[in-house]
């Protein structure tokens, strides 16, 4: 009796069994990459917070390097700041001017009160004319001496722009004489002291006319005391006492509006002056260090980045047709390039609103014919969990493999 034959016997069977292997590793390869999704296209992202002055000048100090680490409030630049301080001195002798005026201005209200009613009296009586006069001449001498101060201001005023003319003259003279400036320029400067010599000297004279006038004011504060005998100029003047007492509030309002304009233009001086340090903003590591001692600067000019070390994440461009199961707060794994392939783990944040081509500087166009499906990719944000690079190794820019694991 013969044997029955044996399927797969001999060298098929070995052959039947490979390609059972080879099913098993494939079926084994694409159940794993079915539950996650990987990119070599992803860096570290981080803030980078670009420093710019608000003022200009020249630069007297630099207080940082290249990739040094500061602390919020270090200042990093020194810009000169003597015309900025010469800014607050005249600011703050406007505003002193502009309240002495003020002052004088707001005295003349309760004048011309006390004006109309003392004239609306004075026909029965001399009395209260007296009184009145006593008090128009008491508010006289406050605004002689309000006129004083002012004269007063403007003359610390001229004497500081006299002083900044000289020293400029006396910087500049080496300089001609070295003739590395044209003559015309420190002629123009020797001038400009003089100018300011001159008006030093005519605000002193100022100053002297504004103290001989607080003394006529007391004169007349004197006289005034015995002017009962006034009392038909001041019956006649008493018919117009109601539209003058307007004018005077309205000039009175528009002193007051000057104080403003002037405290403004101080506080702005005073910030200015302040500008001249400039300090970090938060902490971080100086890089793209753009500016040296003597050089001059222009406000709005870049200086340096601070880029912050405390906050990275990541930004991984995967292929549109990998993110079917993406979601949000899925876990995923980084292996950093520069930390030989360590990884690292995190959470899925965001994934972008538009493809990167969309936010390119010149975005594809497809309505042409000639139109060639490309596989588009879109930013995915993830973010990493906290404690993992104590020693701040990540740096923005570095590239990373992240691996999200959708299942």
């Amino acid at each position: 009796m013969s044997e029955a034959p044996q399927p797969f016997r001999g060298p098929a069977r070995w052959i039947v069994l490979g390609l059972a292997v080879v099913a098993i590793l494939v079926g084994g390869v694409q159940w794993l990459q079915a539950g996650h999704e990987s990119t070599d296209d992803a860096q570290i992202e981080g803030r980078i917070t670009q420093i710019a002055t608000r003022v200009g000048g020249p630069v007297l100090a630099v207080h940082v390097g290249d990739n040094q680490f500061v602390q919020k409030g270090t200042i990093l630049v020194e810009i000169d700041a003597r015309e900025y301080r010469v800014a607050v001195d005249r600011a703050a002798a406007e505003l002193a001017d502009a309240q002495a005026n003020a002052l004088a201005a707001g005295a003349g209200i309760p004048i011309a009160s006390v004006s109309t009613a003392s004239d609306v009296q004075s026909a029965s009586g001399g009395v209260s004319e007296a009184e009145a006069g006593v008090t128009v001449a008491d508010r006289q001498v406050e605004a002689a001496t309000a006129q004083l101060l002012a004269a007063e201001a403007r003359a610390r005023e001229h004497e500081a722009a006299a002083l900044k003319a000289a020293k400029d003259v006396e910087r500049l003279r080496p300089l001609v004489a070295k003739e590395e400036i044209a003559l015309q320029q420190f002629e123009a400067a020797q001038a400009t002291a003089d100018a300011s010599k001159a008006a030093v000297d005519a605000a002193r004279s100022e100053v002297v006319a504004a103290r001989t006038a607080v003394a006529v004011a007391e004169q007349r504060a004197v006289q005034a005391r015995a002017a009962e005998a006034r009392s038909r100029a001041v019956l006649a003047s008493a018919k117009t006492a109601p539209e003058q007492l307007q004018v005077t509030r309205a000039r009175a309002a528009a002193a007051e509006a000057r104080v403003k304009q002037a405290a403004a233009a101080l506080a702005q001086a005073q910030l200015n002056l302040e500008r001249t340090r400039i300090t970090a903003p938060s902490d971080g590591v100086v890089g793209r260090k753009a500016i040296e001692v003597g050089q001059q600067v222009q406000p709005g000019q870049p200086l340096l980045a601070l880029i912050n070390r405390d906050d990275v994440w990541v930004v991984a461009n995967f292929k549109e047709t990998q993110l079917a199961g993406m979601r949000p707060g899925q876990e995923a794994v980084v292996e950093v390039d520069a930390l030989d392939g360590r990884a690292l783990h995190g959470t899925v944040d965001s994934i972008g609103a538009a493809t990167g081509a969309k936010f390119s500087l010149l975005p594809p166009e497809n309505a042409t014919g000639n139109f060639v499906k490309v596989v588009q990719r879109v930013p995915v944000k993830i973010l990493l969990d906290p404690g993992q690079d104590p020693e701040h190794h990540l740096r923005p820019g570095l590239s990373v493999v992240p691996t999200v694991y959708t299942k």
